[in-house]
């Protein structure tokens, strides 16, 4: 396997819509609680990037094995085992290997923090596992833009918060005489899902333009995802309506004080956000549109993180 079917094998063009949200976290945490952990900051970022590339190279290899339509841009460009003629144990082989460093560094992790975060990681790593994998993989079902938008556009903020901040009780817990306590401070814990809402809401959409422009193959294949279950139209009004919910997110993050004042400037992106939004209801393409919603995501999310850390520059 070559360096470049490796790349292709991951789809390493989409990892931004791991990294962002683990940079976002890590901008926020600095910001609000002034704490940064070098040495928890660069094992969570190996574990994540290793599980992402993992979970992706058996979605590939799912789809490869399962595929009825077996021609098009989907099957013959998009799928890099048929692009390049990759062996299936090696393929298996790399995956195997990117879930074994994703698992150490995790182990690792759970040994510099605390038992929130092997349970988090635990959970996550499941998830990641079943969305490509089993009898009913979640990516064939309804239910891939509400697993995906959670768990990459909260989950990994919520994480790379609680790695630098675990002993600040944003979740704490005890042990004694056999009987686990959790406690949860919910003021804490509503801003960062508050200040989620733009990472779930553009994982999601990428997701649901993804399902939208593969329409016709997904039936083909015999993958009944969101946009089959509630039609084209209706897919194409909730692509809008979650951009519209990010926005508006944005603005009570600003007046709560959650965020500095300067990310204002992050709704300066719903101009071009905008513009692709409509480009996307004129055409439903994997080869030509599907990028529009990897765009607006970064758009936005690259902007809030920029805002944020200017924010923790001069706090």
């Amino acid at each position: 396997m070559t360096i470049s079917s490796f790349l292709k094998l991951v789809e390493i063009q989409t990892k931004a819509a791991s990294v962002i949200p683990f940079f976002l976290g890590t901008v926020y945490t600095i910001y609000r609680f002034n704490s940064f952990n070098p040495k928890n900051f660069i094992i969570m970022f190996v574990s994540l990037i290793t599980v992402d590339m993992g979970t992706t190279a058996i979605n590939n290899y799912m789809d490869y094995r399962k595929a009825i339509k077996k021609y098009g841009y989907n099957y013959e460009k998009h799928n890099a085992i048929v692009k390049y003629k990759l062996n299936e144990s090696v393929v298996i082989a790399t995956i195997v290997l990117l879930f074994l460093i994703a698992i150490v560094f995790g182990i690792l992790l759970y040994i510099n923090t605390n038992f929130i975060v092997l349970i988090l990681g635990a959970i996550s790593f499941g998830a990641s596992v079943l969305y490509s994998y089993g009898p009913i993989p979640i990516s064939h079902m309804p239910l891939g833009e509400i697993f995906s938008g959670l768990f990459m556009g909260f989950v990994i903020v919520f994480i790379s918060i609680f790695i630098h901040v675990y002993d600040n009780n944003i979740i704490f817990y005890t042990f004694t005489n056999g009987v686990l306590n959790l406690g949860l401070n919910m003021k804490e814990f509503l801003y960062i899902f508050l200040l989620c809402i733009p990472t779930i809401n553009g994982i999601a959409n990428i997701m649901l333009a993804n399902n939208t422009c593969d329409m016709e193959d997904d039936i083909v294949n015999k993958r009944y995802t969101l946009p089959i279950f509630i039609g084209k139209e209706k897919a194409l009004r909730l692509f809008r309506t979650l951009y519209i919910a990010a926005y508006l997110d944005v603005i009570l993050l600003i007046l709560l004080g959650v965020v500095p004042i300067v990310s204002v400037i992050s709704l300066l992106t719903y101009i071009p956000v905008s513009k692709n939004i409509k480009l996307f209801f004129e055409k439903q393409t994997k080869k030509d549109t599907f990028v529009l919603a990897v765009k607006n995501f970064m758009i936005l999310n690259i902007v809030q993180v920029f805002a944020i850390g200017i924010g923790a520059l001069f706090k």
